[in-house]
């Protein structure tokens, strides 16, 4: 075993008895066989759209789901990862039969699994260290774990209808140039930045996904109490199915509550017309275990951020799409299908409702079309001087007490600095008194990981209004906590828009070989944190 995908990688240098996130050898080695088999399926599938023959899209989705199962805190399920190693192994198995030619395809494209035991076997070859070259497995890292990042946003997309034909063939052409031993550094560097151009184009994709089926979001006060009804707790990032959750406990008696980034929902107004939607339960997905118990009914985990559960509570958790635990009920369902809860419903019916964890409201809907619509109020402020600088606080939340960081320097902010952020990250501010600046919220929240697309398009027309010719010039700051595959992605698309002088943290990610991490420092003036009084100085002044 080795993996070191997320922050909280052992030692920032690598998890190699058990994942800190609680997976298993077994299982990360079923994970990087699988990521072998999916670069495979991406140089069949390239090679065959170079012989005009169009790519099925069943093929584009399970190389999206794919690379979703392996990313962190998704999918523990040894059966289901075997199960996706040989549906891909027989995908390309009928795929290559039908090129003209097989010469030239890599083992990824022909190896077959007959066993678990052989895939496990395969494992010991395939795994990250099978690069030797410190740098170029420093950028094929990169690369992957942006393309899994990528794959999460794609699939979100194609649940409400929407797909982009060129992100598609841009993963699995990306795929099959990590198979390539003849591409430099140089040349895995240009392809990093490319995959985050793309990366740009996928969080569009699914931003225009969301809107178009659900509506703009709009400034909400959420409510974080409870009612006295039975309830599910419905978690992750996928708002087709909190919709078809909505749907179909509608006159049940049951309550529907958010957890974590599903907190955005409640800003799009086609969900505000559900009475039973009532609020936001707890906060970032690390503070499940004590969370979930004390929810009390049914739990339903949409995408990664699974914690493995404790069996006080494991007979109520529920799991749907990339994400798997084995002894928990899975909820299946592809993209255009109905998926059925009636199940998680009839459980929530025996339970008791939810204990009170706090009281109150917090606010979220501050995406770019929100912003925007305040542009002239932001302008002035800005030009009066009551506003007299922006700092970007997205990313992922996470266990590591270093991340205190990041509440202190929210305190500490001078007063008339704002907070833009999206993702999980809030969770370490969202709910301190922070105040206003002439109304304006001092915290405005975009949403999910995904809406740090929202902060981008608000910095560039911010950079248009003031007629400034470089991003780089306007009162904002990036101070940013990361911690898996989509915020990697999230980076990737900054950097590719031009954004340089990122703060990236509570550590530098462990895959960034020294020269790589070098050269992020050099071309985009990336650093880590240091102390806040410290970064404070450095961001704000």
């Amino acid at each position: 075993m080795f993996c070191y995908q997320c922050q909280e990688t052992a030692g920032n240098n690598a998890c190699t008895k058990v994942g800190v996130c609680g997976k298993k050898p077994a299982t990360a080695a079923l994970q990087d066989v699988l990521i072998h088999v999916t670069k495979g399926l991406g140089q069949i599938a390239t090679r065959q759209a170079t012989q005009h023959t169009p790519v099925d899209h069943d093929m584009d989705r399970l190389a999206v789901g794919n690379l979703f199962a392996t990313i962190t805190n998704a999918n523990f399920d040894d059966d289901m990862l075997e199960a996706r190693i040989r549906k891909t192994c027989a995908a390309n198995k009928a795929l290559a039969a039908q090129l003209s030619s097989a010469d030239g395809l890599h083992d990824a494209a022909l190896w077959q699994a007959d066993s678990r035991e052989a895939i496990l076997a395969k494992a010991e070859t395939v795994g990250v260290l099978s690069t030797v070259d410190e740098d170029v497995r420093s950028l094929r890292s990169l690369i992957t774990l942006g393309l899994k990042g990528m794959a999460a946003y794609a699939k979100h997309a194609d649940a409400l209808g929407k797909r982009d034909p060129e992100v598609d063939a841009f993963l699995l052409a990306t795929l099959a140039k990590l198979l390539d031993d003849s591409l430099s550094v140089a040349e895995l560097t240009a392809l990093a930045l490319e995959t985050g151009h793309k990366g740009v184009q996928v969080m569009a994709l699914l931003d225009t996904a969301n809107t178009s089926a659900y509506g703009q979001p709009e400034i909400t006060k959420v409510a974080l109490g409870v009612g006295d009804r039975p309830g599910i707790l419905i978690s992750g990032h996928d708002l087709r199915d909190l919709e078809m959750l909505l749907q179909q406990t509608e006159g049940s008696g049951v309550d529907v509550y958010t957890h974590s980034e599903m907190l955005a929902a409640h800003a799009y107004p086609a969900f505000k017309k559900y009475a039973h939607f009532k609020g936001n339960y707890g906060n970032a997905w690390w503070k499940q275990k004590e969370e979930f118990a004390s929810f009390n009914g049914p739990v339903l985990l949409t995408t990664n951020c699974l914690v493995p559960p404790d069996e006080s509570y494991r007979n109520r958790i529920y799991t749907t799409g990339a994400v798997g635990y084995p002894g928990c009920k899975h909820i299946p369902g592809e993209a255009g299908e109905v998926k059925d809860f009636s199940a998680i419903i009839a459980q929530a019916k025996t339970c008791p409702p939810p204990a009170e964890l706090e009281k109150g409201e917090i606010i979220t809907g501050f995406a770019h079309n929100q912003v925007l619509a305040l542009a002239d109020k932001v302008v002035q402020a800005v030009k009066s001087g009551a506003i007299k600088k922006f700092v970007v606080m997205a990313g992922c939340d996470g266990r590591a007490k270093s991340r205190a960081y990041y509440t202190e320097f929210a305190q500490k902010l001078p007063k008339d600095v704002v907070i833009l952020t999206a993702g999980c990250a809030k969770y370490r501010y969202n709910k301190l008194n922070l105040g206003d600046i002439n109304g304006i919220p001092r915290v405005l929240d975009a949403g999910q990981c995904n809406d740090s697309y929202s902060l981008a398009l608000i910095a560039l027309k911010l950079k248009e209004v003031f007629g400034l010719a470089d991003i780089n010039d306007l009162p904002i700051a990036f101070n940013i906590g990361w911690y898996e595959q989509k915020a990697v992605i999230v980076l990737l698309a900054l950097l590719a828009l031009g954004v340089k002088n990122i703060h990236l943290g509570p550590t530098l990610p462990a895959f960034l070989s020294p020269n790589v991490a070098k050269t992020l420092v050099e071309q985009f003036g990336i650093g880590g944190i240091s102390t806040v009084d410290e970064d404070l100085r450095a961001l704000v002044g």
